[in-house]
């Protein structure tokens, strides 16, 4: 992860450029952490950088939530911040490679462009943890005719996944660093021709953790036309049998169960597991009558100001109701007394959001980096935050 770690300095320096507003926005401090937060635009937007105090120097980054997938945005952003501040590096990892290829950024989509979609082909398919991409770039050479849409929440895997685009002059994939269960919610009934889960994490240990689910099964049968394919590949014995529960329990599923089916494009995982030899279940699911349309007509913002002592007073612990819950964060207060952002997590207890909650010297509130994904459980969840900063 790109960043810097350098010599103690006067943080009044970043509250000058932020007066400026060329570079940096805001700067916000939690008075019970070590950690700031320093609001940062480029011409792709707005996001966070961390700046950790740790005694001897300061380590600059990142933050999770807002994190830009271009990772040469945030070097170039460190280094432009490092030299409007004056900064004594003391190590760093922001120098741009001239042999690397850049980021296809047009084939990196953001959540929110999928809430009314419109896409380049009639044939869509979605891949669930592309990982290596490995199929997701070979399924795309091989029919050009069909959007691939693939989702990764590994950010490392979904750079890579992007240079191979660049590399291989493709154009018909669309890169998604989310959630798949969240994103699969956002899509179109009816529309896609194929959805591909090719060995999930087992969470054998966690298995509220796991993609499949009777949710998940629900969600892809809509999203699915009649005809359309969910295939899923496993090497773990349990998994299989987990999913062989999950595909019969709904009435009138119609699914079969392959095993050490070949593929034209193999993984190199799988090919380990092949000379373990380990078996290789594909359990597919063949979807079989239209679906209604997806309702998401929800709102999501904030109709009143708030009251900055109903913000210093939020409970820290879990808020917990049936069907969601709300988890407040850190409060961190702008240096310049003109607001603050707050971190937030809430919505289902198996695919959460995270996000801040960021207001204004006028106690308007709104979601940053943007708004949640638009699901039943996050507007339900929506509400509860609204009923604790209002009152």
């Amino acid at each position: 992860m790109p960043h810097l770690i350098v010599k103690p300095f006067d943080r009044q320096t970043l509250d000058r450029l932020a007066r400026k507003g060329e570079l940096c926005t805001f700067r916000a401090v939690a008075p019970e952490r070590r950690i700031e937060l320093l609001g940062v635009r480029d011409e792709g937007g707005e996001f966070l950088l961390e700046i950790k105090d740790r005694g001897e120097d300061c380590l600059i980054r990142s933050d999770k939530i807002t994190r830009p997938l271009d990772a040469n945005r945030i070097k170039k952003v460190l280094k432009r911040l490092a030299e409007a501040a004056e900064l004594q590096i003391l190590h760093s990892n922001i120098a741009l490679s001239p042999t690397q290829p850049r980021v296809a950024s047009e084939y990196d989509k953001g959540i929110r462009e999928f809430e009314a979609p419109e896409f380049p082909r009639e044939k869509v398919a979605l891949e669930v943890g592309f990982g290596s991409g490995r199929h997701l770039l070979w399924q795309a050479k091989e029919h050009p005719d069909t959007l691939f849409i693939g989702i990764e929440i590994h950010t490392p895997s979904a750079r890579q996944v992007l240079k191979q685009i660049e590399l291989q002059g493709l154009e018909n994939i669309w890169v998604v660093n989310y959630d798949a269960r969240l994103l699969l919610e956002m899509l179109p009934s009816n529309r896609l021709e194929a959805i591909y889960v090719h060995f999930p994490v087992p969470w054998d240990k966690k298995p509220h953790r796991r993609v499949i689910s009777e949710r998940f099964l629900a969600e892809s049968l809509r999203a699915l036309r009649p005809g359309g394919i969910l295939e899923l590949r496993t090497d773990s014995d349990n998994y299989y049998r987990y999913a062989l529960e999950v595909f019969s329990t709904p009435p009138k599923i119609d699914f079969r169960v392959e095993k050490n089916r070949d593929l034209p494009v193999v993984s190199k995982y799988e090919a380990r597991w092949r000379r373990q030899q380990k078996d290789i279940y594909t359990l597919t699911v063949t979807a079989q009558e239209l679906s209604p349309e997806r309702e998401n007509d929800y709102n999501f913002t904030f109709d009143k100001p708030v009251l900055l002592e109903k913000l210093e007073a939020l409970p820290r612990k879990p808020i917990v109701t049936e069907g969601c819950f709300v988890h407040f964060g850190p409060h961190y207060r702008r240096s310049d007394a003109q607001g603050g952002i707050i971190e937030c997590s809430f919505g289902s207890f198996d695919r959460p959001e995270h996000k801040y909650l960021r207001y204004d010297g006028e106690g308007r509130v709104e979601y940053f980096p943007e708004i949640p994904v638009k699901t039943a459980v996050n507007a339900q969840a929506h509400r509860l935050i609204g009923e604790w900063i209002h009152g």
